[in-house]
């Protein structure tokens, strides 16, 4: 029966169909990968109690949030650039930054993946996690001190 509808059908919206479904799952592994690069580079500069909060189906802001903290301004600061300059380096563009001057509370938007970076302090204040926790599912924590 499939096979006959596909017959039927004019090859152009068979080929775009089938362009549009390989286009769902690049976009579905380029989030991914965009996580697995961020969640790699803050455990490089030593990021500390690192969370994921998988957004997927829950928010159109993104797929991933992640947040972690800096033992100090500077520490928040180093962490932003590099990360900005990393996932740049790996061709997901260009990742807006926030917040860097003051580096108490940085946002990294990079697409599919928004980042988080705080001083310790000011996490704790503003306790993104409980703000964004969502009913019958955990937040992701990777701890790392």
């Amino acid at each position: 029966m499939t096979e006959a509808l596909v017959a039927s059908l004019p090859l152009g919206a068979v080929q775009a169909a089938a362009n549009m479904a390989q286009s769902l799952v690049r976009a579905d592994l380029s989030a991914d990968a965009l996580h697995a690069l961020v969640m790699s580079q803050l455990d490089d500069d030593q990021a500390q109690d690192i969370v994921t909060i998988p957004l997927e189906g829950k928010s159109s802001i993104a797929d991933h949030m992640v947040i972690a903290s800096g033992r100090s301004t500077r520490q928040v600061a180093s962490m932003a650039q590099k990360l900005a300059e990393t996932i740049k380096k790996a061709g997901f563009g260009n990742a807006r930054v926030e917040g860097l001057p003051a580096a108490d509370w940085v946002l990294i938007d990079a697409g599919d993946v928004v980042i988080h970076l705080f001083r310790p302090e000011v996490r704790t204040f503003y306790n993104l996690e409980r703000m964004w926790s969502f009913e019958g599912s955990e937040a992701s924590m990777l701890g790392r001190n």
